[in-house]
């Protein structure tokens, strides 16, 4: 029962462990060889958010869209003005890959509030993916821009 005039209750603190858990229980996540599986029928879109010295460093997986983490949200979503041509519709399939499995976790959350709901991550990440033996190529270093 609330009382008038009473001071609004703070929820707790969660941590990042609780956060992770809770949100990927809203949702399936999946293994590198379903993941390579559906991307090669055309049933899903990877979608890389590491930033560019990983994807230097290790490569990247042919065919995956290379979206930034503070970018991913503008450009997936299907109504936005900022979205690219892959962001079709809002069942899609989008699978988030980023290093190790972890800020794509809360990446698929947030696309889930954006009403992807079809939307999930790479359990294990690009490291899961290269150690499946799945195919990587180099990516290019970045050229600087011309003046």
């Amino acid at each position: 029962m609330a009382v008038s005039g009473a001071e609004p209750v703070e929820p707790r603190p969660v941590g990042i462990d609780e956060l992770l858990e809770r949100v990927r229980a809203g949702y399936r996540r999946i293994e590198a060889q379903e993941a390579y599986d559906a991307a090669r029928t055309g049933e899903a879109l990877l979608v890389d958010i590491r930033y560019a010295a990983l994807r230097e460093r290790d490569g990247v997986i042919p065919g995956a869209l290379v979206v930034e983490r503070n970018e991913l949200e503008w450009r997936l979503d299907p109504q936005g003005s900022h979205k690219t041509p892959e962001a079709t519709g809002h069942d899609i399939q989008v699978v988030v890959v980023c290093n190790e499995g972890y800020a794509s976790s809360l990446a698929a959350a947030s696309l889930h509030r954006l009403g992807l709901h079809r939307a999930t991550d790479l359990v294990g990440g690009f490291q899961a993916w290269k150690a499946a033996g799945l195919p990587v190529t180099p990516q290019p270093p970045q050229s600087p821009p011309s003046s």
